[in-house]
């Protein structure tokens, strides 16, 4: 029969035998021998009995286990013997330790000492046996999400920060024995005993003066530390900032940049407004160039300020970047002038065709579509790439404008003016005059296309027509709902009423004025409100009637009037481009 006793060691109980008991002292005696020179004695002997308590928990079966000779003679060979890991004072090692497997595994900690915030991403680091820094950009990256910031949290609030000389170890995977744990804690007593070594007293002490000052130094330092944060701020905006466009560079470098291997949806609109030779791929890597590599130095200043140490880039890759950022640069100066110069001259062919109508009809004015290239008549397009009912392909666009001008000529006429840009007058000059247009005019309508049409090889080069119909006074005329989306007249001397497309105009000495407009849509006084006419009044006392002949516009047009109940008429255009009145 064994005798038992209870015993505490890093602030753990055990129930141990008393032969165990014997060894287990006799052992922790030996090492406090071997460590009476080690500076931090007490530090080290305190992680030495926090391990051996982590290693007899492991061998404890349940809460009634007696920790017994062979339990205590496995914690040793775990731990070592003292006199194998005695560590002089020079700091070399007289004989090189054991190896055990099942020491070296490292466990997940905070490391504080050199952690920014919580030590997460440091801690991360020395798991994976990776550069702490690329855990922070990771998170940083991350921050512009709530996923980064509530793993960040989970980790800070789950993760155990490393106190002891014996969870700094495992942290970093080192074996947690009595050679390390010492090595460890002398370290951090020379670290700090170096700092007072290597102090100037003689200075401290001309620093120590009165309590303003002292006051003041505080304040300094407090304001050194928050400059000290705001740099860290500003180096993640920074970094992040620059990693995020150096990113949509570098895919639009594979998509915009790489169209001439890629058959793109929105290639022909980029190929149509390129009036260069130069491949789109080469104009991409020329602006990844330009562009990503002041963000490079960018994303290197970001990390200097995150990363005190960091090593800088060498002379010879900054020139080298530097002549690659210039060469870019110039060649999209050059490219960019030879666009410009490719679109600096205006080319006009103009074309008039007389539109025959008697004096006393009304011109009536549309504007169709081909339902071929649009089922709407509203819709406008700059322009599309499409094909036409011969199956070429053709640049389709809705760039027609429409104005109303007075002449002192008897018949109307309508000016067609197409126009395009060029390098010269000659190339824009034969650029305009591919311009396909139509138009028709049927009886007393005038029938105008809303959209023009040119080839492909003629590319983009703002292609428009400009249609001016010249009309002599006392013309008569409406216009449909469709010429308010291509009207571009001067309201002072034509304003187009968009309330209706019923409105009656007729062409005056220097405006034209509606005839039936309301009188609430007068301002530009364009609204006919004394119409000449020619009224007789025929009143028959009898039954109150009055009978009104009115003469407008050389047209006769009768009304009836009840004293009991007025009828009003109407003013409309017939068929045949004669103005009738209707009940």
């Amino acid at each position: 029969m064994n005798k038992t006793v209870n015993i505490n060691i890093g602030g753990l109980f055990f129930h141990i035998d008393e032969d165990a008991y014997q060894k287990l002292s006799r052992y922790f005696d030996a090492i406090k021998r071997s460590l009476s020179n080690s500076s931090g004695k007490d530090e080290i002997m305190k992680d030495i009995e926090m391990r051996v308590a982590e290693l007899l928990t492991e061998k404890q079966k349940s809460d009634k286990h007696v920790i017994n000779n062979k339990d205590v003679d496995e914690v040793i060979v775990v731990m070592g013997q003292p006199e194998d890991y005695r560590i002089d004072d020079d700091g070399t090692e007289t004989k090189s330790e054991p190896f055990f497997a099942s020491t070296n595994r490292k466990k997940l900690y905070r490391d504080k000492d050199r952690g920014l915030i919580g030590g997460v991403c440091t801690g991360l680091g020395h798991y994976f046996g990776v550069e702490a820094v690329w855990i922070k950009i990771i998170f940083l990256l991350l921050a512009f999400t709530s996923f980064g910031v509530i793993a960040y949290l989970i980790l800070w609030i789950a993760t155990p920060k490393a106190v002891t000389t014996s969870e700094k170890l495992e942290m970093t995977g080192e074996p947690v024995t009595i050679s390390n744990i010492e090595k460890k804690v002398r370290e951090e007593f020379e670290s700090v005993s170096n700092k007072f070594k290597n102090a100037n007293y003689d200075e401290m002490g001309n620093q120590v003066k009165t309590g303003a000052e002292r006051v003041a130094g505080g304040l300094g330092d407090i304001i050194m530390k928050i400059f000290g944060v705001f740099a860290k701020v500003l180096g993640s905006i920074i970094l992040v900032f620059s990693a995020m466009s150096l990113a949509g560079l570098f895919i639009g470098l594979f998509t915009f940049g790489t169209t001439s291997f890629i058959d793109a949806p929105w290639q022909r609109y980029v190929e149509a407004v390129n009036y260069t030779d130069v491949p789109l791929w080469a104009f991409g890597l020329l602006c990844f160039l330009a562009i990503g590599i002041p963000l490079f130095f960018f994303l290197l200043l970001g990390l200097k300020l995150l990363v005190s140490n960091m090593k800088s880039l060498s002379a010879a890759v900054k020139y080298s970047l530097l002549a690659i950022w210039i060469l870019a640069v110039g060649s999209l100066v050059v490219i960019g002038i030879k666009q410009s110069t490719e679109s600096a001259f205006e080319g006009k062919v103009v074309t008039k065709e007389t539109i025959n109508i008697q004096p006393t009809d009304t011109l009536q004015i549309k504007f169709v579509s081909n339902d071929f290239f649009s089922k709407n008549v509203d819709e406008h397009e700059e322009f599309i790439f499409t094909q036409d009912s011969a199956k070429n392909e053709v640049i389709y666009s809705n760039q027609i404008s429409f104005e109303i001008k007075s002449t002192d000529k008897t018949q109307p006429y309508l000016q067609i003016e197409k126009l395009a840009d060029g390098k010269s007058f000659k190339e824009a000059n034969e650029r305009a005059e591919k311009i396909r247009y139509g138009f028709k005019i049927v009886g007393n309508q005038l029938l105008l296309d809303n959209y023009l049409l040119t080839e492909m090889a003629s590319k983009f080069r703002d292609q428009r027509v400009e249609l001016y119909l010249y009309l002599p006074k006392g013309t008569v005329f409406v216009t449909d709902e469709t010429v308010q989306h291509f009207d571009e007249s001067d309201n002072d001397f034509f304003n187009l009423h968009h309330s209706s497309d019923e409105y009656i105009y007729k062409v005056d000495e220097n405006q034209v004025k509606c005839l039936n407009c309301p009188a609430d849509e007068n301002e530009y006084n364009d609204v006919e409100g004394g119409i000449q006419t020619e009224e007789i009044n025929i009143i028959d006392e009898s039954d109150s009637s009055e009978t009104v002949t009115v003469k407008i516009n050389g047209k006769v047009v009768t009304e009836t009037k009840s004293g009991k109940k007025d009828k009003k008429g109407k003013l409309t255009v017939g068929s045949d481009g004669v103005i009738i009145k209707t009940e």
